[in-house]
C-alpha cells in the first residue's frame, strides 16, 4: 500500500512535491488555501486574502534554461526573461503535463499539524483542514511543508521613532500592485533588496522624485553578461565553481568587485557596501540609469521621522514626503505547527541540510524551499523534494536525531563563543549545494565518467551553464531527454532573440577563434585544477599562493 504524503501549498514548491511524490509511487494529496496553484506567482489586483502575491511589473531574475524542472524545459519561445503572467503559464502547463491538479484541494487550509500518539514507530501525523467552514482530519504517513519563506511581511515600525506622527500613506511592498496610486508624490522606499529595486525603478515614471533607503548598500546585477548573454548562465560553470574553491576567497572577492564596478562605480552611486557588513547582491537593470537621471536618490537609514518629513543618519533632512514603502522582507512561519517543532523549524540551523526537522524520530517530515540560493529557487526546492521522498520511502538515509542534534547543539557553542560564524542565514551557494543534495540522491553528475563515456556532453555540462537537466543525466529519476536538454540549451537561449533575419555575411562571434581566444585561458586552468583538485600538490600550491597574495591585497 502507498505511503500517503500531506503536501502544504500549491506554489512552484508543492507542484514539484506532488510530482516527485508520484515518481516514487506514493500517493500525494495537496492543501492550498487559494483557488488556484502558483502561490505568489498568481497574480491578484489586492492582496486581502492575506496571501502574498507579486506586483504587476515582476520580471523573473533568473533565466529560463537556469529556472526550470529539471524534466520540462520552457517552450523555445519562452523569453529568457519572464513577466509573472509568462511564468505562471510554464506553471500550469507542467501541471497539466504530468497531470498534478487533480491531487490539489483547493480553498483548503491547514489548520495543524500533529505527531499521531504512535509516531516513534509510524511516523505518521494527523491533519486537520478546513474548507469552506467545515474540518475535516486525515492521517499521512509524511509531511512536505511547502509554504515558502514569503508569508507574513515584516514591518518593523518600531525601529523607526516619529513614524506613529508620520500624516502621510505607509505601506509594506505585500499591498503594492501599480504606480499609478503614487502619481506626483515624493516616496520613500526604504530596504535595497530585490524588491526595493524595482518599486523604486517603477515608481520613478510617475512620482515627483522617489527617495530609495539603505543600510547596507548593495552590488547591482544586470541580467545580461558580455555579449548579451544571460548573466547566469556565463557565471553559474562548473569550471569557474572549481577556481572558486581554490583560490583564495579575499583574491575571488576582489576580482568580483573589479568586474561589478567595471559598469558603474557602486561608490559614486551611493551603492557600496556599508565596512563591516556581508555583500548583498540585486538584480536590476535600470536602477543605476534612474539615479543617473536623478529620479531615484539613494539616501542612508532614516533615523526618525517628523508628521511630514524623514530626518536621515547623516543629518539630511527629506521635507514633504507623501507616502512610505517598507520592502523590508517577510517572515515565515509555521502556524499549523504543534511545539516545540514549529519553534525549531524556525532555526534554519536545526533543518538537516535545510530540509528535515533534526529532533524527529522518525524523518516523514520535509521543510521544502525555505533556502536562500545563489541562483533559482525552483531547482533548489525540486532536488529537495526528490531527495526527501526517497527518504519517504526508505531508500535514501538520514543519520539519528541524536546525532543530528547533537552536531547542531556543538556548532551552536561554537558560535557563542566566536569560534565560528553563523552561515544559516546566508544564501548557500548554488552548485555545492545542488551537488551535496544530488550526490545523497545519486544524481550527481560523474564528470570523468561522462568525459570518457560523452565527451561532448560532458563539456557542456564542466563548461557550460550548470542547468537543472544535469542532475536527470544519471541514477534515480533519469531523463531520456536530459542530454539533448543541455545540448539545445542555447538554441532555446537564442531563439526568441533571433526575431529579425541577419544577412548571413555578418560576423559570426561564435567563431572558433573567438571561442578559444575568449575561453581558452579559463578552460585551461580549470581542467588542471579539475585533474589534481584532490592532490597534495594543489594544496600545496594553494597554501602559497594565500601566503603570497594576501600580503598584498591587505596593502
Amino acid at each position: 500500500m502507498a505511503k500517503k504524503v500531506a503536501v502544504i501549498g500549491a506554489g512552484v514548491s508543492g507542484l514539484t512535491s506532488i510530482k516527485c511524490c508520484l515518481d516514487e509511487d506514493l500517493e500525494p494529496t495537496c492543501f492550498e488555501r487559494s483557488n488556484d496553484i502558483g502561490g505568489l506567482w498568481k497574480y491578484t489586483e489586492t492582496s486581502k486574502d492575506g496571501m502574498t502575491r507579486i506586483y504587476w511589473s515582476l520580471v523573473t531574475n533568473v533565466c529560463k534554461e537556469m529556472s526550470c524542472y529539471s524534466d520540462f524545459p520552457f517552450q523555445e519561445d519562452y523569453p529568457n526573461f519572464m513577466s509573472h503572467s509568462k511564468f505562471w503559464n510554464y506553471l500550469q502547463e507542467f501541471a497539466e503535463h504530468f497531470d498534478l491538479l487533480k491531487y490539489i484541494q483547493f480553498k483548503t487550509t491547514v489548520c495543524s499539524v500533529t505527531k499521531r500518539p504512535d509516531f516513534s514507530k509510524t511516523g505518521q501525523w494527523d491533519v486537520v483542514t478546513e474548507t469552506e467552514g467545515k474540518q475535516h482530519r486525515a492521517v499521512f504517513d509524511a509531511v512536505m511543508v511547502c509554504t515558502g519563506k514569503f508569508l507574513n511581511p515584516c514591518l518593523p515600525l518600531e525601529s523607526f521613532p516619529g513614524i506613529l506622527k508620520f500624516r502621510g500613506q505607509i505601506l509594506h511592498c505585500q499591498e503594492y500592485k501599480i504606480p499609478e496610486g503614487f502619481r506626483g508624490q515624493r516616496v520613500l522606499v526604504i530596504g535595497l533588496g530585490n524588491s526595493g529595486g524595482d518599486v523604486a525603478v517603477e515608481l520613478s515614471r510617475v512620482a515627483a522624485q522617489v527617495l530609495l533607503s539603505t543600510r547596507t548598500g548593495t552590488w547591482v546585477i544586470s541580467r545580461s553578461s558580455n555579449g548579451g548573454y544571460p548573466f547566469n548562465m556565463m557565471i553559474t560553470r562548473r569550471c569557474l565553481n572549481v577556481i572558486e574553491q581554490v583560490l583564495p576567497s579575499c583574491f575571488l572577492r576582489w576580482i568580483n568587485e573589479r568586474q561589478m564596478n567595471k559598469r558603474f562605480n557602486h561608490e559614486n552611486y551611493g551603492l557600496s557596501i556599508t565596512k563591516g557588513k556581508n555583500p548583498k547582491f540585486i538584480v536590476n537593470d535600470e536602477l543605476p540609469t534612474c539615479i543617473l537621471c536623478g529620479t531615484v536618490t539613494v539616501k542612508t537609514s532614516v533615523k526618525e521621522f517628523t508628521e511630514t518629513s524623514a530626518i536621515f543618519e547623516d543629518g539630511t533632512v527629506e521635507e514633504n514626503i507623501d507616502s512610505v514603502i517598507f520592502t523590508t522582507g517577510y517572515v515565515f512561519s509555521f502556524p499549523f505547527l504543534e511545539e516545540p517543532l514549529r519553534s525549531l523549524c524556525m532555526k534554519k540551523m536545526f533543518l538537516y541540510k535545510h530540509v528535515f526537522p533534526s529532533n524527529l524520530e522518525r524523518a516523514s517530515m520535509a521543510i521544502i524551499g525555505l533556502i536562500s540560493l545563489k541562483g533559482s529557487i525552483l531547482t533548489g526546492t525540486e532536488l529537495q523534494a526528490r531527495w526527501a521522498t526517497r527518504v519517504f520511502k526508505g531508500l535514501c538515509k538520514i543519520p539519528p536525531p541524536q546525532q543530528l542534534m547533537a552536531e547542531v547543539t556543538k556548532k551552536e557553542e561554537l558560535i557563542k563563543r566566536g569560534v565560528i560564524k553563523d552561515t544559516s542565514e546566508e544564501k548557500l551557494s548554488y552548485i555545492p549545494y545542488m551537488d551535496d543534495l544530488a550526490a545523497c540522491i545519486g544524481t550527481k553528475p560523474n564528470i570523468p565518467l561522462l568525459f570518457l563515456k560523452d565527451p561532448r556532453l560532458a563539456w557542456e555540462v564542466f563548461f557550460g551553464p550548470c542547468t537543472p537537466y544535469q542532475y536527470r543525466l544519471m541514477g534515480p529519476g533519469k531523463w531520456d531527454g536530459a542530454r539533448n536538454a543541455i545540448l539545445t540549451q542555447w538554441d532555446r537561449t537564442l531563439k526568441p532573440l533571433k526575431t529579425r533575419t541577419v544577412s548571413s555575411d555578418s560576423s559570426k562571434s561564435a567563431s572558433l577563434s573567438h571561442y578559444l581566444k575568449v575561453w581558452g585561458a579559463p578552460l585551461l586552468l580549470a581542467s588542471v585544477l579539475l585533474i589534481c583538485k584532490s592532490s597534495h600538490f594543489l594544496k600545496s600550491v594553494r597554501d602559497k599562493l594565500q601566503n603570497r597574495i594576501f600580503p598584498y591585497l591587505v596593502l
